[in-house]
């Protein structure tokens, strides 16, 4: 498709009156016109090739400097005018107010994509910051959204790496010890950026008018399929964002992945992942694991409880919604259906993962005492699941125990009665496989579709980070290459099909972090 670029949405809703950075409350307005800051030396670390085509882009080394200077903010496009949408949210359960996009940066829309910068300078929701990004959380967030979309989970997408060789000051502990980090700007793309929180700032300061204008644009330029009117339509709409949202937890549930800050102002009203902050995937296997060192008390964002905080949110946006509908009966109800359909959706997900496509009246008994033992014995989620798929019917519990046996972390730990816990339920699920149609070799296909070999561990993009502040960027170059392909073998890079090396447990960067920029 040719490159044209749009901004239908500065073109369809009411902006802000004032053309200042300047940080402000902003009243009335679903955006702001902003001026990106520009960068010092702006230099292209590293691109997707495939996102530049998805947004009708053609990628050369002769246009290099062009998309360089574009994508970082040093230059915007003519006949388009930079913006940043004005938002609240709910911040760890409490309401926050007026947020907005502090650090990013909208250049224009393409081929049903809209192109952001995040970390391009001040807008007027920076609050008390300055707008712009490190390289370290750069390379996490570039890194991370390609490597979630080739897990098959619904994500932005990243289009360029830039460094912008401004020097950027970051606490990254919060210890009251700041320093100065090299600064980076990423390009990523997206459907819409519009957010549960969008919806929200309007309703909290009653303005029915703009919540309505928003929510009828969202609708007819993201949700196309919806041809019901009225009251009707908005419930269509949260039905629609109810169903994705669950279906993006589901599979960050499948890979094990931990988003780490599940703030309202961070929930894609397309149920995308957005927003690579403190996140991480599952090691050794903890429900109650959480990567943000902010929510290290109260654990609201971990793993397990990632079902339940998208509930809460789809909560938030109901109440956001209310007053075009005036009732809640309808928005009840389909909220009413989420725990139920996740419960379904949850117990088909782990049944591929094992292989097994018949269920058993005790089902929930039987994945209780899975996720008990993986707990228990302190086991590695990805390498478990991998290995679970070398496991052939004719198999002894003892056998399959011993092949998945390096997925512990601390196999000199494991105590008899662990070993019998295991072994108990490695004679279930032997047993079940008898029962299933499918060959060793079809199942195994089957499981390895769906339990990736490869993730983006944090002590993998710590490494690269470290190299690339260097200015080495082969490491961010291999881990872009190695994450495209996340369930294929790929035996030239073996050696990340690993568990979390010891010295990676405490170090910093590689196992909790900091919404430091």
């Amino acid at each position: 498709m040719p490159f044209i670029p749009q901004n239908t949405f500065t073109q369809s809703l009411p902006g802000d009156p004032e053309t200042s950075n300047e940080v402000r409350k902003v009243f009335g307005a679903c955006y702001s016109f902003v001026t990106p800051t520009k960068p010092v030396n702006p230099t292209l670390i590293h691109t997707s090739k495939e996102v530049f085509q998805n947004i009708g882009l053609q990628y050369t080394k002769e246009n290099k400097n062009h998309f360089t200077d574009l994508f970082s903010g040093a230059i915007i496009l003519k006949n388009t005018q930079p913006y940043s949408m004005c938002y609240g949210g709910h911040q760890f359960g409490n309401w926050a107010g007026q947020l907005g996009d502090g650090r990013a940066i909208n250049l224009f829309e393409s081929n049903g994509y809209t192109v952001q910068l995040k970390g391009a300078g001040k807008t007027p929701y920076s609050r008390t910051a300055d707008g712009l990004a490190v390289l370290r959380s750069s390379i996490r967030e570039y890194l991370c959204a390609e490597a979630m979309h080739h897990l098959g989970v619904p994500t932005t997408r990243s289009l360029s790496l830039i460094s912008s060789g401004n020097k950027v000051l970051r606490d990254v502990l919060y210890n009251g010890n700041p320093a100065y980090e090299q600064g980076a700007i990423v390009a990523r793309v997206a459907p819409s950026f519009i957010r549960f929180g969008n919806f929200e700032i309007h309703a909290s300061r009653n303005d029915i008018a703009t919540l309505q204008q928003l929510t009828d644009y969202t609708i007819s330029h993201h949700f196309p399929e919806i041809y019901s009117e009225g009251k009707q339509k908005y419930l269509d709409f949260f039905q629609k964002v109810v169903q994705s949202t669950l279906a993006m937890v589901l599979h960050w549930q499948r890979v094990g992945f931990v988003h780490g800050v599940m703030n309202t102002d961070n929930m894609s009203i397309h149920g995308i992942t957005i927003d690579y902050g403190p996140y991480g995937w599952l090691e050794d296997f903890d429900p109650d694991w959480t990567p943000n060192t902010t929510d290290r008390e109260y654990r609201r964002y971990r793993f397990g409880n990632q079902p339940e905080v998208a509930l809460w949110n789809l909560y938030q946006l109901a109440n956001a919604l209310y007053p075009l509908l005036q009732e809640s009966d309808g928005l009840q109800r389909i909220l009413e259906q989420y725990p139920i359909d996740f419960e379904r959706g949850y117990q088909q997900m782990m049944l591929r993962k094992l292989g097994l496509e018949n269920t058993i009246e005790n089902e929930d008994k039987f994945l209780t005492e899975l996720t008990q033992n993986l707990k228990v014995t302190s086991t590695d989620f990805t390498i478990f699941f991998r290995l679970l798929s070398t496991i052939k019917k004719e198999d002894t519990s003892s056998i399959a125990l011993d092949k998945i046996s390096s997925s512990f972390y601390y196999p000199e730990r494991i105590t008899e009665a662990m070993k019998r816990q295991w072994l108990d339920w490695f004679s279930v699920y032997l047993n079940r496989l008898q029962n299933e149609l499918l060959t060793d070799e079809e199942r195994s296909k089957n499981m390895n579709q769906v339990n990736p070999k490869y993730v983006l561990r944090n002590y993998m993009a710590q490494l690269a980070i470290e190299e690339a502040e260097k200015g080495n960027y082969q490491l961010i170059d291999e881990l872009f290459t190695l994450l495209q392909k996340p369930y294929d073998e790929q035996p030239d890079y073996e050696r990340w099909f690993t568990k979390r090396p010891e010295w990676a447990k405490t170090k910093i960067g590689c196992s909790m972090l900091s919404c430091s920029s």
